[in-house]
């Protein structure tokens, strides 16, 4: 038996979904709130509904407008495929191609926002009510969202479908919420994948959400939220992950593709953890806690820095220099703990040229613990690439499985600056690769083979 609260947009009975779904599902929504119009009959009377999306190409022109409790719109496949790859492949080879855009249930985001008039109205689906209670209880699920195209943002390059900017956002949510879930999904050419304001217990799990000018960014303010098991990549101006003044955040088990402008940017975030990630960076700052960030733990994750090795975006990265840090802390009792650490760069485009690079640099507050983790830095000749710009998978590939003559790099392990004091830096470096005063900070080096350590010796003798 067909569910009165289940919809199917091709066969509901107004409009058309291929030409414009916006305006089918806000009619579906309509529908949804003259039937459901009571707050509370017989200990119920809201259960909300399923909009259901069939695998095709629908164009939305009409932004979605959400404003209903326990709403989940649902697909049959995130459709995911590089857009980025295929936009800079050469004409005569895309002939070639069996498939050129993203596929299963796939909205294509037709829209053209005014700048002038916020990021809200370039979103796709815009969710957002006042009053009380919370909207609680939105799904969105096993669709793609696909932003088309990129626009020339002015610089003078002549290469729009690089910029990552067109105004479009896939989901934004500029109100308090509770218990909303983003899973399985694909969302891809969009300036702003998913932005979420006032977020309580979100759960952004098992997306693709790559080749965004910005990924996932929760903003306002919020807590006990999860982000974890994504595949996340923004692009050199944006943030793969960010977060402004939340508490109790999950950042876990997330593949983040290099690119980004950071991987993890924490602006304001306490009490929130950073575990089990592959991070995977081509410049500075894959890591930043901003804006006085308190215990918070970042344990047991994988972080590479090299150099970007796609011809087509080597002549872009994030402004950031050298001495930046890999990882960037700004506030108090932290524990950065038991994370490898691999930085592997020619020295010809470390910069400020001749610089050492540093790895962790503690720029502010107290408290920080930083301890056990490997940091394995080395160099190595660039290899001249004459790969076709469609062989993007094999070139990156192949610059990540290249271990062979690699040499020592010299870096800076971790600093610590002088406006940060009572910090304590275990095994995360040998005495000469670590930076800080000793007298206002606890320090043990990393111990080295071969060498006797006078620390060990008295020890033993005490």
């Amino acid at each position: 038996m067909t569910s009165e609260n289940w919809y199917d947009v091709t066969t509901y009975p107004v409009g058309n979904p291929y030409e414009d779904i916006g305006a089918i599902i806000n009619s579906i929504i309509a529908d949804i709130k003259s039937r459901q119009a009571v707050p509370d009959q017989n200990e119920g009377g809201k259960p909300g509904a399923v909009i259901y999306i069939p695998p095709g190409d629908y164009r939305l022109v009409t932004q979605v407008v959400i404003d209903v409790s326990y709403l989940k719109i649902v697909g049959s496949g995130h459709g995911f495929t590089s857009s980025s790859i295929r936009f800079n492949t050469p004409a005569d080879e895309l002939a070639q191609w069996r498939e050129v855009w993203p596929g299963g249930s796939r909205i294509r985001v037709d829209m053209s926002p005014d700048a002038a008039d916020g990021e809200a109205a370039g979103a796709a689906f815009y969710v957002k009510r006042t009053g009380n209670p919370r909207i609680s209880s939105v799904e969105f699920a096993d669709f793609c969202i696909d932003g088309l195209h990129f626009m020339d943002d002015g610089s003078g390059q002549n290469d729009a479908e690089n910029t990552y900017r067109n105004g479009k956002t896939g989901i934004y949510v500029g109100s308090a919420n509770d218990s909303f879930r983003i899973t399985g999904m694909g969302l891809i050419y969009l300036e702003h994948g998913v932005t979420v304001h006032d977020a309580d217990a979100l759960a952004i799990d098992n997306n693709f959400i790559a080749e965004c000018g910005n990924c996932i960014e929760l903003k306002g303010m919020g807590q006990a939220s999860r982000i974890a098991n994504n595949f996340v990549g923004a692009g050199y101006r944006g943030h793969s992950v960010y977060a402004e003044n939340y508490g109790g955040i999950l950042v876990s088990s997330n593949n983040v593709f290099p690119r980004g402008a950071s991987s993890v940017y924490f602006s304001g975030v306490v009490r929130s953890s950073i575990t089990g990630n592959r991070f995977h960076s081509f410049y500075p700052g894959m890591l930043v806690f901003a804006a006085n960030c308190c215990e918070n733990l970042v344990s047991s994750n994988h972080f590479l820095r090299d150099r970007e090795p796609w011809a087509p975006m080597q002549k872009y990265d994030n402004g950031l220099d050298d001495l930046f840090g890999l990882l960037h802390i700004d506030g108090s009792n932290n524990s950065v703990i038991a994370n490898h650490i691999s930085e592997t760069i020619d020295t010809q485009y470390i910069k400020p040229l001749d610089a050492k690079p540093v790895i962790i640099n503690v720029v502010s507050g107290s408290g920080n613990y930083i301890a056990n983790n490997h940091i394995v830095a080395t160099t190595d000749m660039s290899q001249i690439n004459d790969a076709p710009n469609s062989a993007c998978f094999s070139t990156q590939v192949g610059a990540l499985l290249s271990t062979d003559n690699l040499k020592v790099l010299e870096v800076t392990a971790v600093l610590v600056q002088r406006d940060s004091v009572r910090n304590t830096v275990l095994d995360s470096g040998r005495v000469e690769q670590v930076e800080m005063d000793r007298t206002v900070n606890a320090f043990r080096g990393t111990p080295v083979p071969g060498q006797w350590s006078a620390e060990f010796h008295q020890t033993e003798h005490s």
